[in-house]
């Protein structure tokens, strides 16, 4: 009965810690950000998050999100494919590679293409006499974004096709399959919801990326500003309202990623014990 009563004590305070730190480092700084937005009321609010360049820092920001997720998802489809299933040298070195956008800063990422595309780098030449622009442009942007949300989908795919094994992908094979066909009727109906899960984390993360955006765009207002360094550049011109506006965009987008994440997670556990009955 004491122990029972104890696990039961233990259980309250470990609920009561999580929910009270949860309130206060993420509720309530984002609650206060919604709030901070319309304090000077709605027609402020509204003619910010109509403003031009909040839309074309909007329109930027999804475009290189699209495009990060779009070729995100393709590398981590193949990649995980091979490092799973095949046997090859080299394999834990790629799977190192892969991971190296997490151990390195977003704003070293952005001194990287500074390195390689800028004045300075060892491609400049080329590009300019091809009259293509990287750096301080929409390529740099898509390129940074990319790099920063390189291994998000390939994380979560390469530990679950490891967790399944290759039973089923093999007696297929015995049985005559090809390879694609393989992977389409019985791969990757396996791993659709931790697909659909990593291209969520990828999306969340493409959205909100800062730091190597912020070294390649050149921050000019309508054509290379992302909308997290539009809230920046209202925020340091002291628009504080605006800034909090254009901010509560992104928290908002940061809301629904949150819904449809609980969801896919809900599913795919459902789709799991279903298979396990």
């Amino acid at each position: 009965m004491k122990q029972e009563i104890k696990s039961s004590v233990t259980r309250i305070v470990l609920i009561a810690l999580c929910v009270i730190f949860v309130g206060v480092m993420l509720i309530v700084p984002l609650a206060s950000v919604l709030v901070y937005s319309l304090r000077e009321g709605w027609e402020v609010f509204s003619s910010t998050i109509s403003d031009k360049y909040t839309i074309a820092a909007l329109k930027l920001t999804l475009y290189a999100a699209v495009i990060a997720v779009a070729f995100n998802t393709i590398f981590g489809l193949f990649s995980s494919w091979a490092i799973t299933k095949f046997r090859f040298k080299g394999k834990n070195f790629l799977t190192t590679l892969i991971d190296i956008p997490f151990a390195i800063s977003p704003v070293i990422a952005g001194l990287i293409f500074i390195l390689i595309f800028g004045r300075i780098g060892w491609a400049y030449d080329f590009f300019n006499n091809h009259s293509i622009k990287v750096v301080f442009a929409v390529p740099g942007i898509v390129l940074a974004t990319i790099f920063v949300t390189f291994p998000f989908i390939s994380r979560e795919l390469i530990p679950l096709m490891h967790s399944q094994g290759s039973e089923e992908e093999e007696a297929a094979a015995l049985m005559g399959a090809k390879g694609l066909t393989i992977y389409r009727r019985i791969t990757l109906p396996h791993i659709k919801w931790g697909l659909l899960y990593g291209i969520i984390l990828c999306t969340a993360r493409a959205l909100g990326e800062f730091g190597a955006v912020s070294v390649v765009s050149g921050k000019i207002r309508g054509k290379t500003n992302t909308l997290p360094l539009h809230v920046e550049q209202l925020f340091q011109e002291f628009h504080l309202t605006a800034s909090f506006a254009a901010a509560s965009i992104l928290v908002l987008i940061a809301i629904i990623i949150l819904i449809l994440k609980n969801i896919v997670e809900y599913k795919g556990k459902k789709e799991e014990n279903f298979r396990v009955r």
